[in-house]
């Protein structure tokens, strides 16, 4: 052996050995999807083409509220590299459709009832021809009145044939005559937040040889998906086929069915592909938004400041549809009194139409609304008492074994005291300095125009609770197969990727029952059982427990004969890092031994156990489990100019069990952030019921530059004995304290009562006394 090659030896015998890829449940495995993501390389709806490809353009309402006369497509038609135009007469199935209710049309065909409605779509041979076609398409209105004010819905002309009013709720909860010796009112209002996803809304539409359509969108509920455009297409749903593209961000209902079904029909009409990518005004004007929500409240506690009663009154305006309108006011009227234990509590709720933009799902639905109600009312009582605010919401939490308004008992857990006592004791952040080097720490940013002097800073509280999965009956069920052939493991779930990291979640719930470090997570298409929509935590909790099952079925066929060979049961059996052992050490073999070139494989599903509807009274078991949350805002407010800054954001969470802690961070950070923009910029106003300035510029999304410094308190790992693997949803319940923490931040910083979301600069200003 040469001297050059001992050396070498020597050196890769010194070498230290390379850390072991982390795998399984509760490693920080990195997204699967990661790095195409960081490199531009992941396919998304609107990156993709096909041979003889067409343009969709769509022609959209320019009023709120009119009744249509006449469609004259005539022009359009006759425009050189037209291929087709369709309108509500060109809809061979059901003309309406709807996430919770079908009642919005495909196409308005007598009546316009909100901004941006569309009226026809158009197919071209380019996307400036399909564009100029449809605006082209000549409609005559006669403009009628729009009814924009919720409160005016009670009593105006009915707007829908199903009438102005969605649902009521009525909740009676406890004795109507209980009264306290303290007792605060507040009216408050909360803004129309749009879920502006980073990448607007884009698809694909493919006719098949069998007469049928295949639709490339990035749904996140690609079943229900399927079956509404099957029945607006008047196809059987085996004939339509949703094959999910990459999801470009997704805190609302992704891919608006409205964006979708004109595809399909003019793929349908010409034979061809067709393309529609939305611009981001079209994006604005067509999709749902979180439901803009008036709310009353009136608090009575004693003099000690004990809660006695809760009385509300929320009013959704859930626009022109109803969509899942009648879901969101069951959180909002269930969870009206928050985290706390309230013996008496009487809540009226009301969803109603109007001819404002639509309202549906958004991350934190109804929750979020409330929550910014009742922490104020929390800080009015406070005040009033001259208590300190976090001490008054400490003896007043909830705990496991304490009843909701509903009449429902929480028997998760409900660690509320826990988490608020450590965002409370938790270090306040230091002082800024005022002097020209720090005055980028002052409200308004680098280079803003407030004076030190003018500074004052606020620390407020806010407590939320959201519940997870599907309400009141909903069958939240989920089907997984897992594969395994040759060593490498493949997962088929129907379980859509919206950036909440379920391929990530499927990969190590496989890795740590298998002991197989390559799992693949096939694509999702409706060719596969159904896993449903992707919001409140339901893929980690049913999908997550399907892919479980399944693995743990193949774990049995993998581990069965040799547990007969060897005389004893698989319990007495294990697979750690890919090799499989007996507890006597008698057996010892690999995973790709044992399999031994066979293929096995299992299908399971999983399903929580069922909730009820709420009746009458507002009572019933309506949820499976719920999540908890606190929040200690630190923000300095300029007290002349009405700017805010948020400092810190001190968070502690109840999250059951951390499956990914990578993940589980940057969920909680994103969800935090998303509530900095709806306590202080985000707002898509309209006027008369037409959208102002549907962009990214007039709509003010907070920036990496607008983010605090988010200070993860405390995570606690208390399992939920009947969710799979003991965890729960994480990322919606910042978004729906953190709005109310920052708003009683300013209130303490301002002494004002900032009553509305987000916060207006005249809100947040202190005229001199």
């Amino acid at each position: 052996m040469s001297n050059e090659a001992a050396t070498a030896t020597t050196a890769a015998e010194a070498a230290p050995a390379p850390e072991p890829i982390p795998h399984g449940l509760g490693a920080a495995l990195p997204a699967a999807d990661a790095r195409a993501k960081t490199e531009g390389t992941f396919p998304y709806a609107a990156d993709l083409w096909a041979e003889g490809l067409l343009w969709a353009a769509v022609l959209r309402s320019p009023h709120p509220h009119a009744r249509i006369v006449s469609i004259d497509t005539t022009h359009a038609r006759e425009m050189p590299g037209v291929r087709a135009v369709v309108t509500h007469e060109d809809v061979p199935g059901s003309p309406v459709h709807g996430r919770g209710k079908a009642d919005r049309p495909v196409f308005a065909s007598e009546v316009v009832r909100h901004h941006g409605e569309p009226i026809a779509a158009v197919a071209a041979d380019h996307p400036d021809t399909a564009r100029m076609a449809a605006a082209a398409v000549i409609v005559e209105y006669e403009v009628l009145d729009p009814v924009t004010d919720p409160e005016r819905a009670f009593e105006a002309e009915p707007l829908h044939p199903d009438g102005n009013l969605i649902r009521h709720i009525p909740l009676r909860h406890g004795d109507p005559d209980a009264a306290g010796d303290i007792v605060v009112e507040g009216l408050y209002r909360i803004g129309r937040q749009d879920p502006a996803p980073i990448g607007a809304e884009a698809g694909l539409a493919v006719p098949r040889p069998d007469g049928g359509v295949e639709l490339y969108v990035a749904s996140t509920d690609p079943h229900t998906d399927r079956d509404t455009a099957a029945a607006c297409y008047g196809l059987e749903p085996e004939r339509v086929k949703v094959v999910v593209t990459g999801v470009p961000g997704a805190t609302a209902d992704r891919e608006d069915q409205g964006f979708q079904l004109p595809l399909g029909l003019l793929a349908l009409k010409t034979g061809c592909p067709v393309k529609l990518t939305a611009t981001r005004e079209e994006s604005f004007l067509g999709h749902i938004h979180r439901h803009p929500t008036l709310l009353r409240y009136r608090h009575h506690a004693d003099a000690e400041g004990r809660l006695v009663k809760v009385e509300a009154q929320i009013l959704l305006d859930a626009g022109a549809y109803a969509d899942t309108s009648a879901e969101v006011l069951a959180a909002a009227v269930s969870f009206a009194c928050g985290p706390y234990v309230v013996p008496n509590a009487f809540i009226e709720g009301w969803a109603v139409r109007t001819n404002n933009p639509p309202s549906g799902h958004v991350r934190g639905e109804g929750a979020m609304q409330v929550c910014a109600a009742y922490e104020a009312q929390m800080d009015k009582l406070a005040k009033k008492l001259g208590m300190d605010p976090a001490e008054l919401r400490l003896q007043n939490v909830m705990a496991t074994g304490d009843v909701l308004p509903t009449g429902q008992t929480v028997t998760c857990p409900a660690p509320v005291a826990e988490l608020l006592q450590a965002v409370r004791d938790f270090p306040l952040p230091t002082l800024p300095k005022d002097t020209p080097e720090d005055e980028w720490l002052l409200p308004g940013g680098f280079e803003g125009a407030g004076e030190p002097g003018a500074v004052r800073r606020g620390v407020g509280y806010g407590l939320g609770m959201v519940h997870m999965l599907g309400a009141e009956g909903a069958d939240e069920v989920s089907t997984a197969t897992v594969r395994v052939q040759d060593g490498v493991a493949t997962v088929l779930c129907a379980a859509v990727e919206t950036g909440q990291g379920f391929t990530t979640l499927a990969r190590q719930i496989v890795q740590e029952t298998l002991g197989i470090d390559e799992v693949h997570v096939a694509p999702v298409d409706t060719d596969q059982p159904p896993a449903g929509p992707g919001c409140r935590g339901r893929h980690t909790w049913v999908s997550g427990g399907a892919v479980e099952r399944a693995a743990k079925m193949v774990r049995t066929q993998l581990l069965q004969p040799l547990a007969h060979k060897f005389g004893m049961s698989t319990e007495l059996l294990q697979i750690t890092d890919g090799k499989i052992t007996s507890y006597d050490g008698v057996l010892s073999t690999t995973v790709t031994e044992a399999m031994d070139g066979k293929e096995l494989w299992a299908t399971a599903q999983c399903r929580p156990h069922p909730t009820e509807p709420l009746d009458e009274a507002g009572q019933g078991d309506a949820f499976v489990g719920l999540a908890f949350c606190a929040i200690r805002a630190v923000v300095d407010v300029d007290i002349e100019l009405g700017s805010v800054r948020v400092v810190e954001l001190a968070l502690a969470q109840d999250v059951g069990r951390i499956l990914n802690p990578t993940q589980l961070v940057a969920r909680i950070e994103g969800g935090v952030t998303q509530g900095v923009g709806i306590a202080l910029t985000e707002n898509l106003r309209s006027a008369r019921g037409l959208i102002r300035h549907p962009d990214l510029t007039g709509y003010a999304l907070p920036t990496a530059l607008d983010a605090p410094d988010i200070r993860i308190v405390k995570l606690v790992e208390e399992r939920d004995v009947v969710a799979p693997f003991g965890a729960k949803a994480v990322s919606a319940v910042p978004v729906v304290t953190s709005p109310a923490a920052i708003a009683s931040a300013v209130r303490a910083a301002t002494g004002r009562p900032v009553n509305r979301l987000p916060i207006r600069p005249q809100a947040a200003v202190v005229t001199a006394q």
